[in-house]
């Protein structure tokens, strides 16, 4: 830890915190500026947040739980959750945010109705999706008319509602050469930071519905903010871009 290790020393100031709160700066920096002025040390801060740590990730371990989650035939004698089930209740559950990563979406109409409902009940929500996008077999047009395609494609064929989430993609994915090419091939939910859906499952028909998928969910914050944390802190880098159009 910073404080433990000497790197950050009294009198703090906002400028010397802000690499290790990240977004918290605004938040968090008047606070400690203000104990450490007072008198505190940073020695005793940094015990104040060992202790808190240590609390939280306890806390975090006893609220943890598992479950697989499937698509196609069950198995006897081993308990399953439905993905097609798991997927709507996660989109009707969500508070705050929701972060959709997917490498194929088809017939999204009926996949996305439930975020959709979601979305007009809680005009708060923020929803940010993280997609695949790719040229056809030859396709040499520009990227800009790959992405105005997708974009049509999106509104019209996948997305039932006027609300739109915010779509992102890897423009790695329409590079000319097909060498240099890369896949947004990751699939999972995450819902307020508090619950994780990892899956085999694209968000198509077949995939929520009849193939044979496996996935897990997952109940624990700590690993839910890190994979929401992981996608969007590559949009913030640029490495993942917004889609125009969407």
């Amino acid at each position: 830890m910073a404080l433990r290790g000497g790197r950050l020393k009294s009198p703090l100031s906002q400028l010397a915190l802000a690499p290790y709160l990240g977004r918290g700066v605004a938040t968090a920096a008047p606070i400690l500026m203000k104990l450490t002025a007072e008198g505190l040390s940073t020695e005793h801060l940094a015990y104040f947040f060992d202790v808190l740590a240590s609390e939280r990730e306890s806390r975090e371990r006893r609220e943890t739980s598992v479950e697989l989650v499937t698509t196609g035939p069950e198995s006897d004698g081993f308990p399953t959750r439905d993905t097609r089930v798991v997927v709507r209740e996660l989109f009707r559950q969500a508070e705050h945010s929701v972060v959709v990563v997917g490498y194929a979406v088809y017939q999204g109409l009926d996949v996305f109705q439930a975020l959709v409902e979601r979305m007009e009940a809680r005009p708060e929500l923020r929803v940010r999706m993280f997609l695949d996008v790719q040229r056809n077999h030859r396709d040499t047009s520009r990227p800009s008319e790959v992405l105005r395609l997708f974009a049509h494609r999106f509104r019209t064929d996948e997305w039932p509602g006027s609300r739109l989430p915010d779509v992102y993609y890897d423009p790695r994915s329409l590079q000319l050469e097909a060498t240099k090419r890369a896949s947004l091939h990751a699939k999972c939910v995450v819902v307020d930071e508090q619950v994780a859906f990892v899956s085999s499952a694209n968000f198509t028909e077949a995939a929520q519905a009849r193939n044979i998928e496996v996935g897990v969910l997952l109940r624990s914050a700590a690993l839910a903010r890190q994979l929401a944390n992981h996608f969007e802190s590559l949009a913030d880098r640029q490495l993942l871009i917004r889609v125009p159009g969407i």
